[in-house]
């Protein structure tokens, strides 16, 4: 390991290593425009010039690699002057129009300008100005601010892989804009926001609406995904005004999706926000106490076998642990979080979660995509994917309908029988195989619904279990789920213990349905005679349906837990107080219990927790991943009853009631219609 000097300290530091970032390592800040740490070096803006002895000029300490008995100096005259000179030209071109800038407050160049340049300016032409390019529903721009440091170009090229910015012409006349000169369409281009050092690209539904000063910050997860990226949440107020993201580099690094950062003003519109019941075909508002009291009548009447509990994509853990144990209070044991007719069970954790993690796709040596597509289910699992793929030379392979995964894979068709070849030994992929130590295999969400599936999950692990080389401290099984709810719900039980029941079955044969969100089921399959209770917070479909409406907090407005397709438990935290009259979804489910005469054995949120942890352990993790080990394949034989996998056919920005009563979701969903 290389070892330098920098302001006399003596660092080591891992072979590779730039000046900068043996600088950082020092507790040495350095000033910096174009480098960023999780992009490709650039070297554009020279604001990072550091002086090197036996070097006859200041050195970029972004492009330097760190060399063994390296002597840095990083507060000489010669350095001091050189940043206000660079910062002077800079500034030479930069409008004054700090006081109307959304990046006001956050704005690294005006950060920078003040600790490092001059305190006056010597220029005295006239500014060029450069007209503004349209990027779309999401990104306003103002280009005259552009400093040309070209992060959102690097972005765009190596962690979107879409290539739509670029840099023209050269000097004074150069200019981002995009190819073609139509709106960016990558799901990930938010993050050139956040990645852009002065105010040229801004949010557009954010514009003109707060100062970052003004508003409460609140740490929670995303749940628009299986993923659980973790963000920021800025309200002002009790509305929220923006969502940002939160370093974790195990699960979405610096990044989130587009739909992650700009589905909040969809909280806004469509809420439910006072009880309603339906009268003479026409829902009208009523008090609590009216709605509690009407809806325990009509449970008492009702057979608890034709009594039954489907939830929705969004519901936290705790919500559907109270309302299992109302069911079973009553004795019914129809509940189900998988309204997509998932046949997954959970008697083995290892057989429906993301196994390798996120983190752990780095390293894979190959991976096999079936009857998925990652980019639209599970965006930043798609994003790491591509990092491996060009950082580490991951192999791709895709059995499913081709489509634009941003990188470069190996299609072997939409046929389930190739993974029958592949485990029989006979297919050419096999000898690719053979070489390989850490294979992993994702399974899309849609094919846990097939019908076959059984058979899908068989060869998947045979195929594993044939090829994996590292032993049992890599499983490469993985389910790529697309709801926030289903990996927790599954944790806790909330599927019935008969394998004949599932979602279908119980919306067919239950005459009173508590619908926890559950938005996604198909109407045909509810019971005509069925009295449905709708619990949440949004007027979406199936809420035209009920008979009765419990108003529910969205999780932007509660304290509670999800577990991501990993398997990690973590916490959302309200941001913002709820809206009306709604009440927390588990809140809702303990009133109508009191109310037909059951009393739960917890009346909090820390008591629910802890009977959460009783049941599954997992729930005492907070944070973590467990490991479990590659299940070994029974010799029973499974084969396919269909020649075509299901495929991922959702609107990418309209996946959930949030989602659909959002404007700026529309607008993009129209965009790439």
């Amino acid at each position: 390991m290389p070892k330098l000097k920098i302001n006399g300290q003596e660092v080591e530091v891992p072979q590779g290593f730039s000046v900068i970032q043996a600088c950082e390592k020092a507790g040495i800040e350095i000033p910096r425009f174009c480098y960023h740490d999780k992009l490709k070096i650039a070297g554009n803006c020279r604001m990072c010039l550091v002086e090197m002895e036996k070097s006859p000029k200041p050195i970029a300490s972004c492009a330097q690699v760190a060399i063994d008995g390296m002597v840095i100096h990083t507060n000489t005259p010669l350095v001091k002057r050189a940043r206000e000179g660079v910062m002077e030209f800079l500034l030479a071109n930069h409008p004054l129009d700090c006081p109307i800038c959304d990046q006001g407050g956050e704005c690294d160049l005006q950060d920078q300008a003040m600790k490092y340049g001059r305190g006056e300016s010597r220029y005295k032409e006239e500014k060029r100005a450069v007209r503004d390019k349209n990027f779309g529903p999401l990104i306003q721009t103002h280009m005259t601010r552009c400093i040309h440091c070209t992060r959102c170009v690097r972005f765009m090229e190596d962690i979107a892989g879409t290539n739509e910015l670029v840099a023209v012409n050269r000097g004074e006349d150069m200019e981002i804009t995009t190819y073609t000169g139509e709106a960016i369409r990558s799901e990930l281009s938010g993050n050139i926001i956040d990645l852009c050092p002065v105010g040229a690209l801004t949010s557009k539904p954010y514009e003109f609406k707060a100062r970052n000063w003004e508003l409460r910050k609140t740490e929670s997860i995303d749940i628009m995904d299986a993923v659980g990226s973790n963000i920021i949440i800025n309200s002002r107020g009790n509305e929220v005004m923006r969502i940002l993201p939160l370093a974790n580099d195990d699960i979405n690094e610096e990044w989130i999706s587009d739909k992650t950062r700009f589905f909040y003003d969809g909280l806004k519109y469509q809420r439910l926000d006072k009880p309603m019941l339906r009268d003479a075909g026409k829902l009208t508002a009523c008090s609590w106490q009216e709605a509690l009291s009407f809806l325990a009548n009509k449970v008492k009447g009702i057979n608890p076998a034709a009594i039954g509990s489907v939830a929705g994509d969004l519901t936290d853990v705790e919500t559907m642990l109270v309302t299992k144990e109302y069911l079973q209070a009553l004795g019914s044991g129809n509940f189900d979080c998988r309204q997509n007719q998932s046949k997954l069970t959970n008697k083995n954790r290892g057989d429906y979660l993301f196994n390798t993690s996120i983190c752990g796709i780095e390293e894979a040596d190959y991976c096999l995509l079936v009857g998925c597509n990652p980019r639209y289910e599970a965006t930043m699992v798609n994003a790491r994917i591509r990092k491996a793929k060009l950082r580490n030379n991951l192999q791709v392979a895709l059995i499913a309908d081709k489509v634009d995964l941003s990188y470069p894979y190996k299609h072997l068709g939409n046929n389930p029988w190739v993974l029958k070849q592949i485990t029989d030994g006979v297919h050419p992929l096999c000898q690719t195989l053979q070489n390989m130590s850490k294979p992993m295999v994702i399974v899309g969400d849609s094919l846990t619904a097939q019908e076959d599936f059984e058979a899908i999950e068989y060869h998947c692990q045979k195929l594993l279990n044939q090829f994996n080389k590292a032993g049992n401290q890599w499983n490469g099984y993985n389910i790529l789920h697309k709801s926030a709810s289903r990996v927790g719900g599954l944790d806790i039980g909330f599927v019935s213990q008969d394998a004949d029941t599932n979602t279908k079955e119980i919306l067919r044969r239950c005459e009173v349905l508590f619908l926890l969100g559950a938005d996604e089921i198909n109407p045909s399959d509810i019971n005509h005679r069925a009295f449905i209770v709708y619990i949440g917070h949004h007027g979406d479909k199936m809420a035209e349906m009920a008979n009765i409406i419990l108003p529910a907090t969205a999780f932007t407005e509660k304290d509670a837990t999800y577990v991501n397709l990993e398997g990690r438990v973590q916490n959302v935290w309200a941001a913002v107080d709820p809206i009306g009259q709604a009440k927390v979804d588990w809140q809702i489910i303990l009133d109508i219990a009191r109310a037909s005469g059951i009393n739960l054995p917890y009346s909090n949120l820390s008591g629910i927790r802890k009977r959460m942890v009783e049941i599954n352990d997992v729930f005492a993790k907070d944070s973590q991943i467990s490991h479990y080990s590659l299940p070994s394949v029974t010799s029973r034989q499974k084969e396919f009853t269909s020649d075509k996998l299901n495929s991922f056919t959702e609107n990418y920005y309209l996946t959930n009631s949030i989602c659909r009563s959002s404007r700026t979701m529309r607008q993009c969903s129209e965009l790439i219609s």
